[in-house]
């Protein structure tokens, strides 16, 4: 399989880097960002997620965000929902995208969501029905396809298991998520080729923690097997609070500069996206998490 030319990455930053900070984020730094991301040239955003903010109070202003976002023709917004309920206050906000999510380790999804794997699927079929009804892109992220936090390494059969379901219920797009970080190239790619036996070539991509520094060798695997679609967070923000230790995800940056090492087009520029992370980090009150953004910003004259 050749390398793409091509690559498509969906920016995560708003919704999954930082819906975990304990500090207050205000809707007016989310839209800021939002604003910075898509001059930088990304297409696509994931925004908010339409949870109860009593699981995640940094999402609770999530229509206020995507109220402000003035949106440019071409990008696609997209949303996290978790259930029926959810879906409904999204689709007053017109995401152009859902996300769903489900875990390919059984222990994960009743830690993450209190149900099995098989229960989680039926509890996302109304709401895939109802976004594919209303003209809404549905997206699948499939949580723990390498590694778990509580049932160690995941058999790339379970992330088959996963992935069948996902297209029985009329998911359209699925990514393959290394959520603690502890995937290796060669893992990774028993889970892609497991994922692909129910979904094109087109219709998968690769979502990268880099808690143990191997997200970029992962992404590099993917390349090489035609993987053409990314997550990334703008500097490196991000978590999941359901697994211990694990950091943030890859950094837009950090794949941005990869890709465009290779000479891979990506439609996006560098420069403003190390400006959006900057802006980020710096409401943060600490540096950039992402090693290419931090080196370029550096180099930069005084």
């Amino acid at each position: 399989m050749s390398i793409p030319t091509r690559v498509k990455l969906v920016e995560v930053g708003p919704r999954d880097g930082l819906q975990n900070e304990k500090q207050d984020v205000p809707a007016a730094v989310k839209i800021e960002l939002v604003h910075r991301l898509q001059a930088a040239g990304l297409k696509e955003i994931e925004v908010t997620s339409f949870v109860s903010p009593k699981w995640v109070p940094q999402m609770a202003d999530n229509a206020e965000v995507m109220a402000g976002i003035h949106r440019l023709p071409g990008v696609r917004y997209s949303v996290l929902t978790p259930n029926l309920k959810g879906f409904e206050a999204a689709l007053l906000t017109k995401p152009d995208e859902i996300v769903v999510f489900a875990s390919a380790s059984e222990a994960f999804s009743q830690k993450n969501i209190n149900c099995s794997i098989a229960e989680s699927i039926e509890r996302f079929a109304p709401v895939v029905d109802a976004a594919r009804a209303a003209g809404i892109y549905v997206r699948g992220a499939m949580s723990c396809s390498v590694g778990c936090p509580y049932e160690g390494e995941v058999a790339p059969a379970r992330v088959g298991y996963l992935a069948g379901l996902m297209r029985s219920i009329g998911v359209q797009h699925v990514g393959v998520a290394d959520t603690i970080g502890v995937g290796t190239p060669l893992k990774v790619q028993r889970a892609m080729e497991a994922t692909l036996r129910h979904f094109d070539l087109d219709d998968v991509s690769g979502h990268f923690h880099d808690t143990y520094g191997q997200a970029l060798a992962n992404t590099l695997i993917c390349l090489q097997m035609g993987v053409w679609q990314f997550d990334a967070s703008v500097a490196g923000l991000g978590g999941c609070p359901y697994a211990k230790g694990a950091t943030g995800n890859v950094a837009s940056e950090d794949v941005v500069y990869l890709l465009h090492g290779m000479g891979i087009e990506t439609g996006i520029d560098l420069d403003k996206l190390i400006d959006a992370g900057q802006f980020i980090s710096d409401f943060l009150g600490r540096s950039t998490q992402s090693r290419a953004g931090k080196a370029l910003f550096n180099k930069r004259p005084d």
